[in-house]
């Protein structure tokens, strides 16, 4: 039987986390068990209580749990959270409501049918449901992936999404250096040097959050994605 690891970064994410975890309690992956990697990266609110409350109510599920002692950042809490996986497939997933784990199974499909070894979920392809939000967002996200395009010679339609799913030996020979949103160029820059990496994408579905309901990304966080473009596909 094969299993998935499901790493999760978690910041000041008290309001949502039991709400994600049920939702990937209750995805049935035929034959595939469920390892699910919590890391809260020192959160400020009740996320930990949160966290600890649910695992006690749910004895059931393999939930592993790690705390950082001072705040670190989204790429090292999926560091941490990469070293204590033990499945055969990783997939990254937010502590929010904004992707949906029902569609694991579609980014598993061409690891299992045996055509991949990475698969991306793109928000910007297929009929899936998409929450209309922010103009400017969509069209820095379509900026980022084709200055990325231009270095790793992909055609990638949305490497910026949190839903990258990988072969385990593909994730662990990499190592993130990036703590903040750098690491998603990072992450396609490295994975496409790899000799006869086999990177898929299907579309999924997205239910974005406003700024009010939680969203962290900014407009400084594109820059820093275009200087991680240039500095893992030109000098690392």
């Amino acid at each position: 039987m094969y299993k998935l690891s499901i790493v999760i970064p978690a910041y000041n994410e008290e309001r949502t986390i039991h709400l994600i975890l049920d939702k990937i309690k209750k995805v049935d992956l035929t034959g595939i068990e469920k390892e699910l990697i919590i890391v809260n990266d020192c959160s400020s609110d009740n996320t930990e209580e949160s966290i600890h409350t649910y695992i006690q109510n749910n004895s059931e599920l393999d939930i592993q749990y790690f705390k950082h002692e001072k705040n670190q950042g989204k790429g090292a809490a999926i560091n941490t959270g990469i070293a204590k996986a033990t499945g055969d497939f990783l997939i990254i997933q937010d502590a929010d409501l904004e992707y949906d784990p029902n569609e694991y199974s579609l980014l598993l499909r061409p690891i299992l049918e045996g055509h991949a070894d990475v698969v991306y979920g793109s928000r910007f392809m297929g009929g899936n449901p998409h929450r209309i939000l922010f103009f400017w967002h969509s069209i820095g996200n379509g900026i980022l992936t084709f200055i990325s395009n231009m270095f790793t010679n992909l055609n990638l339609t949305d490497m910026e999404t949190c839903y990258k799913l990988f072969r385990m030996e593909i994730i662990k020979s990499i190592t993130i250096q990036e703590n903040r949103f750098g690491l998603e160029p990072e992450i396609t820059a490295k994975i496409s040097k790899i000799p006869k990496i086999r990177i898929y994408e299907v579309g999924i579905s997205y239910y974005g959050r406003t700024y009010e309901e939680g969203k962290k990304i900014g407009w400084k966080d594109g820059f820093e994605a275009i200087y991680c473009i240039f500095k893992y596909n030109l000098f690392a």
